[in-house]
C-alpha cells in the first residue's frame, strides 16, 4: 500500500432503505493529507463522512485505512477521530475532563493520561484553560476543545463535519490557520466537509466536489478554481456566467448567439467571472439592473440578450446608474472551457 492511497474508498455504496445516496464512489486519500468534501445540502458529503466513521454501514463495497479493511468495523474499534459541529463537549466537565473522557474509556490513566491530554490542549493552545467550563469559552475556544479531543486518540485519519460553521466570520478566519496549523505539525490525515467553497479552497490540499452522490471534480484548490470541469462546478466556484457551447456560439434562453475566440472542440461549455466580464466596451449590450459596492470593487447585475450577467469593475470608476445601458464582452480567452454541462 503506497501513501497516496493510505484511505481508500473502493465501490463504496451508502444507501438510506431503497435509496442510494452514494452509488459506487471510488476514492484514494493519502497519507497526511487535508481534504475537503465539498458541496450542496443532499449532495453526499457527510454521508460519505459518516461511513468513514462507522456510523453508517455500507450497501456494498469496501473502506479500506492504512492496508486494513475496516467496512464491518464498529465506530468505537476504528482509528478515526471525529470533530462534530456541535462540539458535543459535556457541559459539566471542565476543559482538561472533556479532552480525557475519551481516553479514561480506553483505560489510560495517570501520568499517560496526563501527558496526553496537556500535550493535546498545549497543540490547540489551551493549556491556560483546563479548569475552565465549556459555558467560560468563545465558539472557537470549544471548537479546538473538541479537536483536542480527538486529536489525543492519536487517530489515522480525523474527520470533521461543518467545523467552522458555527463561529463568526472573524473566528473562522482564525480557526482556518489553526486547523491547517495542528494539521501540519501532526501530520493527522485530515477529511473535513463543507458546503462552503471560500473554506475549502483556503485550507485544503485537494477538494473532492460532490453531486448527487458522486464526485465531480478533484483537484487542488488552484485546479478547482481555475479550470472547472463541469457547469456545476463552474457555478459553484463563482463562474456566475456560464453557458452550454454550441459550435461557436452559446446557447442562451433568447437562442444561440456567436461569440469571437478559439474554443476547444471537445468544450461542452464556457463560464465567465464575473470580474472577467469586459465592461464599457464589446458587442453586446446589457442595461443595469442591480449594482452592490463590494470593497475594492463595484458589482453590476445586467439584463441582456443572453440573459442576466453579472459583471465587476474596479470600485474606483464612475458608478454606472440603475437603468444605464452598457457595452460588454465576454472574452473566450478569458472564459474556463468545460468537458461536461448539464446539471444546472
Amino acid at each position: 500500500m503506497s501513501d497516496s492511497r493510505f484511505l481508500s474508498l473502493e465501490k463504496l455504496t451508502l444507501s438510506y432503505g431503497k435509496n442510494v445516496a452514494v452509488p459506487e464512489m471510488d476514492l484514494d486519500i493519502g497519507k497526511g493529507e487535508l481534504v475537503a468534501l465539498l458541496g450542496p445540502s443532499g449532495c453526499g458529503k457527510t454521508t460519505t463522512m459518516r461511513a468513514i466513521a462507522g456510523l453508517m454501514e455500507p450497501s456494498s463495497g469496501a473502506i479500506v485505512l492504512d492496508g486494513v479493511n475496516i467496512t464491518r468495523v464498529p465506530a468505537n474499534k476504528r482509528p478515526v477521530g471525529l470533530v462534530f459541529q456541535s462540539y458535543a463537549l459535556f457541559p459539566h466537565l471542565n476543559v482538561y475532563e472533556n479532552v480525557a473522557f475519551g481516553l479514561k474509556l480506553m483505560g489510560v490513566r495517570g501520568a499517560e493520561l496526563d501527558t496526553r491530554v496537556n500535550d493535546g490542549l498545549k497543540t490547540v493552545g489551551l493549556s491556560n484553560f483546563a479548569s475552565r467550563k465549556p459555558a467560560e469559552l468563545s465558539g472557537g475556544q470549544q471548537q479546538r476543545v473538541s479537536l483536542a479531543r480527538s486529536m489525543v486518540m492519536e487517530p489515522k485519519v480525523l474527520l470533521l463535519d461543518e467545523p467552522l460553521s458555527n463561529l463568526d466570520a472573524r473566528l473562522r478566519l482564525e480557526m482556518r490557520t489553526e486547523l491547517q496549523r495542528v494539521q501540519k505539525e501532526s501530520g493527522v490525515t485530515m477529511i473535513f466537509v463543507t458546503h462552503d467553497q471560500v473554506e475549502a479552497l483556503a485550507m485544503a490540499d485537494r477538494i473532492i466536489v460532490m453531486l448527487d452522490g458522486k464526485i465531480e471534480q478533484i483537484g487542488t484548490p488552484e485546479e478547482i478554481y481555475n479550470n472547472p470541469v463541469s457547469d456545476f462546478v463552474a457555478d459553484f466556484v463563482g463562474f456566475e456566467n456560464v453557458f452550454e457551447r454550441v459550435d461557436d456560439k452559446i446557447k442562451t434562453a433568447n437562442g444561440d448567439i456567436a461569440i469571437n475566440g478559439t474554443i476547444d472542440p471537445a468544450t461542452k461549455g464556457l463560464a465567465w467571472r464575473p470580474s472577467m466580464v469586459t465592461l464599457g466596451e464589446g458587442p453586446f449590450e446589457g442595461t443595469v439592473r442591480g449594482t452592490s459596492f463590494a470593497g475594492g470593487t463595484r458589482e453590476y447585475l445586467l439584463d441582456t440578450p443572453l440573459g442576466q450577467i453579472k459583471a465587476e469593475c474596479a470600485a474606483s470608476l464612475p458608478a454606472h446608474d440603475f437603468g444605464a445601458v452598457l457595452n460588454f464582452d465576454l472574452p473566450v480567452a478569458k472564459a474556463a472551457q468545460l468537458a461536461r454541462t448539464g446539471n444546472l
